[in-house]
């Protein structure tokens, strides 16, 4: 691999002084700010088109008003939204009336709170199970021991569907609700409308993934390399 190649993850350069976030920064021999140029200007222009400024403006603009007290100098931030908040307030912001919920069997609980709200704050919103169409698994190419319960009938997740009968609905925004790693990448190939992620699928940390990172050093310290 060339030594040029992206790798912003391993940069060690403080973010005050990282080329990507200050002017005249500096940057590693793998920084694409300093080495992508070409491709970050295509990338200005399809910004400035039509149908993406509007949407990269007001994520801007939902991004800095999730933080108060802004004009206060120095400034410190203070994240005062979650999620859910953020998420119903840029719809709104796009002027969207009709949202689609794709949602995981497992978090159904979960996915009806999250429809009685949005639909509290005004929005129409179709939602769709992850195993909308009782297909089996065997469809698929499924053994009986690739299962998850082996000696019955098992119907698969369709994200393929849910994506699709939502596209049907001509949803404005999509909003993920536990789909399966997959699954979800299935969805987001075929979802017509722009989608967002509510929560990912993590069925031991309680639907927290990046808890596993927090405690790599210790309870996950098998993944270490």
């Amino acid at each position: 691999m060339s030594d040029k190649i992206s790798s912003c993850a391993r940069c060690s350069v403080n973010s005050k002084e990282r080329a990507c976030q200050a002017k005249n920064g500096t940057g590693p021999v793998f920084c694409p700010t300093r080495n992508e140029e070409a491709v970050i200007d295509r990338a200005k222009e399809t910004c400035l088109e039509p149908a993406t400024l509007e949407f990269a403006k007001q994520a801007s603009i939902q991004e800095a008003e999730c933080y108060i007290n802004r004009d206060r100098k120095p400034y410190v931030r203070h994240p005062v939204k979650p999620r859910l908040q953020e998420i119903f307030e840029f719809a709104g912001r796009m002027g969207y009336k009709k949202l689609g919920l794709a949602f995981c069997s497992g978090l159904k609980k979960e996915a009806a709170s999250l429809q009685k709200i949005l639909e509290g704050q005004g929005f129409e919103v179709v939602s769709v199970i992850c195993k909308v169409g009782c297909v089996p698994k065997e469809q698929i190419g499924l053994s009986d021991s690739q299962k998850v319960h082996t000696g019955q009938f098992e119907a698969m997740c369709n994200p393929v569907a849910q994506a699709e009968i939502l596209n049907e609905c001509k949803t404005e925004f999509n909003i993920l609700v536990g789909l399966c790693v997959g699954h979800d990448s299935l969805f987001f190939k075929n979802a017509g409308a722009p989608t967002t992620v509510f929560a990912v699928k993590d069925r031991v940390l309680g639907h927290n993934p990046i808890a596993a990172i927090y405690t790599i050093g210790s309870y996950y310290e098998r993944f270490e390399t």
